[in-house]
């Protein structure tokens, strides 16, 4: 890896610190804060993709797993500090060992029977991340503008009273 790609990595990532600060005060404590997946996780989790694709063979296949999962949740925790929104994020956790488990898959020998905890960790994650985040969105909406709750009421009524009848 060049030193311009490590060096323009972290300027990129100072500059939208620096956006995002406000006005508060910055230090080598908040780098760390917010950034800590970025520096801890995230990198352990390329080590392990590395590991296993500089090997020749399919020798390191186990190292996929654990690094597909480290990559997921460093991507989940690194959305979830810079945007503080651990209520929707967490279902990323659940979705993290199906994305391990998939790499193990399609790099694998490609062991159909891996295809169904894979799918039953990706449909529950993404189940709950719908209901967390449409149920984030409502309260954000009906806890600011009263208007979206009358909206509904009267829409609802309106199907109720003004439905054709089927006798």
């Amino acid at each position: 890896m060049k030193i311009k790609t490590i060096g323009g990595s972290l300027l990129l990532l100072l500059g939208v610190m620096l956006l995002l600060n406000q006005g508060e005060t910055f230090g080598p404590g908040k780098i760390f804060a917010y950034f800590w997946p970025s520096l801890f996780v995230l990198p352990l989790g390329l080590f392990f993709h590395w590991l296993y694709f500089s090997m020749t063979g399919r020798r390191g296949l186990g190292l996929l797993i654990p690094g597909g999962t480290l990559i997921t949740v460093g991507i989940v925790c690194q959305i979830s500090m810079l945007f503080n929104n651990w209520h929707v994020m967490w279902p990323g956790f659940i979705l993290a060992p199906a994305v391990g488990l998939l790499e193990f898959y399609w790099f694998g020998n490609r062991n159909k029977w891996l295809l169904i905890p894979i799918n039953i960790l990706t449909v529950l994650s993404l189940l709950f991340f719908i209901v967390f985040s449409f149920g984030a969105l409502f309260n954000t909406v009906l806890s600011e503008q009263p208007y979206f709750a009358v909206l509904l009421v009267v829409g609802g009524a309106a199907i109720l009273l003004l439905r054709k009848k089927t006798d």
